[in-house]
């Protein structure tokens, strides 16, 4: 009868919670856009302004710098003001960035652009992901909060598609005419934002109990489910489960006062395993290569012997495509299959990808006299399984995890360190892959990405418990280190929340 229970609370749908996920999400297909696009309209910006590769490295990771400064701001921001209107901010903040980088008749303009746009990005990153995990049910949270890393990689995939349209156009308006029509979903996300519930959790952090229990009874699959979720929060935000009050006073840290402390300071063991797990899926998102084959995949075709600009921008086409099948794949299993499970067959076959196109490049240097058609199709398809096997695990889960692993008074926060980690490596492999392919070789830099992988692989394994189907209120007990976890997560009984 339980398990009947629950297949019949998996199976409904909250069509008002999806929507509200969606729209959430348009910032992060603005984010996508960006970084897609830049791919080819750095070849156009750098024959129009005539830069070198150096700025062409800082052009493309300064966005990440001061996404990390945006992403740290962002959960501080959030406390005060709201996720939702957060998340208006980040979009206001990119559609400054967008209009100045369209507009840039010079290399400072253009960098001034993409340093704003970063910011708007970095709010980006922490909010959408912690929106849709607080408003979604534990039966469909995996698949609301991968939205927007879903709606990241179709961003990409637009970004791909402009270069090839726009890159029809003369050289001074293609690239331009790139960069700044972003702006417009900007603006669409100023109008969908008015149809947007606040956060029900942020509402019980402030102590507006009948708002968010409104909230809850609208994006719950029943009102079963949303009294359960309503006392659950309730008691992780330290308010008396039983309590019938419309407004209380809110509890004592409700604006991030003292978190850092709690975090980073003074964690218990319970959030120190957190930190580290949320950090460390952040980190190895980035530090197995995946920037470098988005970003820098006009180059890597080229390496291995595509040499028209069209058919380079064709292929990079392909790749975009790839990511977003696969992870539009991945939200459909994240609920049944399995955060751990997906993760780590999707690093697997990562480590399996890389190791391939590290040799295919590898062949194709040493033998640069003569074309190696057998290589050259092997990088294309190795380059194309790697994104796949990214995109159908650790792409979307980072974003899910870290999302709901944090108690709800660390959320906002203990999130922004994440993404922060994030941005940080995103940064680091954007600025310094040409470098390093130069120095080891194309080749030598992706079987470096290889061993990386092995690491986050027995990472995973060893310290990342199964989340599927609790509910956030429950997923702290999963780290509490009675004994080492097993596969499927720790059996523990909640105990109070004191952080």
């Amino acid at each position: 009868m339980a398990a009947e229970g629950e297949e019949n609370k998996t199976s409904s749908f909250n069509k008002y919670a999806c929507a509200c996920a969606l729209i959430a999400s348009i910032i992060s297909i603005i984010f996508g856009y960006d970084t897609g696009v830049m791919s080819g309209a750095m070849i156009f910006i750098k024959e129009d302004l005539k830069i070198n590769d150096v700025q062409v490295e800082v052009l493309a990771g300064i966005l990440n710098i001061c996404a990390l400064v945006g992403s740290l701001g962002a959960g501080r921001t959030s406390d005060y003001i709201g996720r939702r209107y957060t998340i208006t901010l980040a979009s206001m903040i990119f559609l400054l960035g967008s209009v100045l980088m369209g507009y840039a008749p010079s290399y400072a303009i253009l960098m001034t652009g993409r340093c704003i746009a970063g910011v708007g990005v970095g709010f980006a990153l922490m909010i959408a992901p912690v929106y849709s995990a607080e408003i979604s049910s534990p039966s469909t949270r995996g698949f609301l909060t991968s939205l927007p890393e879903l709606c990241i990689s179709f961003g990409i995939l637009v970004g791909y598609t402009s270069n090839y349209f726009f890159g029809k156009l003369t050289l001074k308006l293609g690239w331009r005419m790139m960069l700044g029509i972003a702006a417009i979903p900007s603006l669409a996300l100023a109008f969908g934002i008015l149809k947007m519930p606040e956060s029900p959790r942020w509402l019980v952090l402030e102590g507006r109990l009948r708002e968010a229990k409104e909230i809850l009874l609208m994006v719950s699959n029943s009102k079963e489910e949303a009294e359960s979720r309503f006392q659950e929060i309730k008691a992780a935000a330290g308010i008396d489960p039983n309590c019938i009050e419309d407004v209380v006073k809110p509890p004592s840290i409700h604006h991030g006062e003292g978190v850092w402390k709690d975090i980073l300071l003074r964690p218990t063991p319970t959030v120190r395993w957190i930190l580290i797990a949320a950090i460390g899926i952040h980190f190895f998102e980035h530090a197995t290569g995946i920037e470098a084959v988005v970003l820098y995949s006009p180059r890597i075709f080229k390496k291995a012997g595509v040499t028209s600009k069209g058919k380079l921008l064709l292929a990079t086409v392909g790749v975009g495509l790839t990511k977003t099948t696969f992870i539009l794949i991945a939200t459909f299993f994240l609920d049944r299959v399995g955060r751990r499970r997906l993760l780590l067959t999707s690093v697997g076959g990562m480590v399996a990808a890389l190791t391939g196109l590290g040799f295919a490049l590898t062949m194709v240097e040493q033998h640069s006299e003569k074309k190696l058609l057998w290589a050259l199709c092997l990088s294309i398809v190795c380059t194309y399984t790697f994104v796949a096997f990214f995109s159908i695990g650790l792409g979307p889960i980072t974003w899910v995890y870290s999302s709901e692993i944090f108690p709800l008074k660390l959320r906002a926060q203990g999130a922004s360190i994440g993404v922060a980690v994030n941005r940080l490596m995103n940064a680091t492999v954007s600025m310094s892959f040409i470098s390093i392919y130069k120095a080891i070789t194309i080749g030598g830099a992706f079987f470096m990405f290889a061993g990386i992988a092995v690491v986050a692989w027995w990472f995973f394994f060893l310290l990342l418990p199964e989340t599927k189907g609790k509910s956030l209120e429950q997923i702290e007990t999963l780290f509490t280190r009675n004994k080492k976890p097993k596969n499927k997560g720790l059996e523990i009984q909640p105990k109070s929340n004191n952080v």
